[in-house]
């Protein structure tokens, strides 16, 4: 067994496999889920203009979708932790695909919010327990990649949705509004791929007929010696676990982190037309560049991680970045040019966070405690997704203010990487040092 653990051909080639099978297919899934969300802020302009929806009303029903979102958080990580992950995800795709194409059929804020709310009924479980799948292939070492890998798929979705969004906004068939195509065309992919989900994800390492017999011994014998460090640490039950001082502060972070991250996203071409006094097209094609240069940034961002070993820092200095960018691209007189270097620096920082956040409750807690504290994680920070979008939706509404809506999201920001810094985690071992010592011991 410590010859397979420590021969480097083994080791190389089952960490290539396992990252050329998983992570593009995740990573495709991901794009769709973040696009099915988020495109609701490609069609805001039109949609808003056609239907006489005021900022409030835009604001709640993007906002709602996360209320929806909470109901099968927890359940959901364990449902993959101790079932299928195969089965669970396809079936949240499948439904998700469906909710997702409704919404091009809305006449009211009432059909508005009702159709938000099922998208993210729909969709719920589906982030923890892609992260929990990702635990049963990935050893730490290798995570903040494998996250990287997975969660890039937001600044991507953005990135081709904005000129994928454009040009469904030209369509006019069958006499239906370009705004209603987005949601039509885009919530079809979701369908396709559950089908494809449930023949192509494989559970666990063990039933994987894909690797050789010892290259299947080799990820697991790695996987059993870091569930058997958590255990030397000691047993922590599913409700200790959501009890943990640090989960409870990874919670908060991310609430008030994602107070400013989604306001972000359904604002963002907004923003770019009110500034540029482009046309609704252009304003939401130049909103990609943005999310260009997020998907460089998190890609550089989980590799530093995990070559230093570090995630705590990783995660709170690009978060606290992010709050001061974004404060600066709201100030009043600026130039386009200028505005959009700020927002770009914010999105660059913004998507420095999420990898090497979303590894720091894998680090200490065993599998169960994990995916449900993973859960409670995600429930509890997508309150920021509904509490961002609806009280700058209000601000906009009441005051007219763009420059305070955007501040008070900064400070979500702000505060989020503020009470990262609390978080308690043990030094890892960087990639640099686990190489020479498997080198040593060779």
């Amino acid at each position: 067994m410590a010859n397979i653990e420590t021969t480097s051909p083994v080791t190389d080639r089952a960490r290539q496999k396992i990252a050329r099978r998983i992570l593009p297919f995740v990573f495709i899934l991901y794009i769709i889920s973040y696009l099915d969300r988020a495109n609701v802020a490609f069609a805001k302009l039109s949609m808003t203009a056609e239907l006489g929806f005021s900022e409030a009303v835009f604001g709640f029903g993007a906002g709602i979708f996360f209320i929806g979102y909470l109901f099968l958080e927890i359940p959901g990580a364990l449902i993959v932790e101790r079932w299928s992950a195969r089965r669970w995800i396809a079936r949240i795709l499948i439904s998700w695909g469906i909710c997702a194409t409704l919404m091009g059929f809305i006449k009211t804020p009432s059909h508005f919010y009702a159709a938000r709310f099922l998208l993210g009924l729909a969709e719920a479980g589906f982030f923890p327990g892609i992260i929990v799948y990702l635990t049963h292939w990935f050893t730490g070492r290798d995570r903040a990649r494998a996250m990287a890998g997975f969660i890039i798929g937001v600044p991507v979705s953005l990135m081709f949705g904005a000129p994928i969004s454009s040009l469904f906004l030209r369509l006019h068939w069958f006499g239906l509004s370009g705004w209603r195509w987005v949601f039509i065309l885009e919530g079809a992919p979701a369908v396709i791929f559950g089908i494809i989900t449930w023949f192509y994800l494989t559970d666990h390492p063990r039933d994987a007929t894909w690797l050789q017999p010892d290259e299947r011994e080799w990820i697991a014998n790695e996987l059993e010696e870091e569930r058997r460090r958590k255990r030397m640490i000691g047993h922590v039950s599913v409700w200790q676990g959501l009890r943990q001082r640090n989960v409870l502060f990874l919670a908060l972070a991310l609430c008030l982190a994602n107070v400013e991250g989604y306001a972000f996203v359904f604002w963002l071409p907004t923003t770019i037309h009110r500034v540029s006094g482009l046309s609704v097209i252009s304003s939401t094609m130049w909103s990609a560049l943005p999310f260009i240069v997020g998907l460089i940034a998190m890609v550089v961002s989980g590799r530093r991680s995990d070559r230093a070993g570090e995630r705590r820092l990783h995660a709170a200095i690009p978060l606290m970045l992010a709050a001061t960018f974004f404060t600066l691209s709201a100030v009043p007189g600026q130039s386009f040019p200028m505005v959009l270097t700020w927002l770009c620096l914010t999105t660059a920082c913004g998507y420095s966070f999420p990898a090497p956040f979303w590894v720091l409750p894998t680090l200490t807690l065993g599998e169960s405690a994990a995916a449900a504290s993973i859960g409670l994680i995600n429930l509890i920070g997508n309150l920021g997704g509904f509490i961002g979008p609806s009280a700058v939706g209000y601000v906009l509404a009441r005051t007219h203010s763009y420059p305070l809506g955007m501040m008070i999201l900064a400070l979500g920001a702000m505060l989020g990487g503020l009470v990262l810094l609390a978080v308690r985690v043990q030094p890892q071992p960087s990639q640099d040092t686990v190489s020479t010592c498997r080198a040593d011991s060779a």
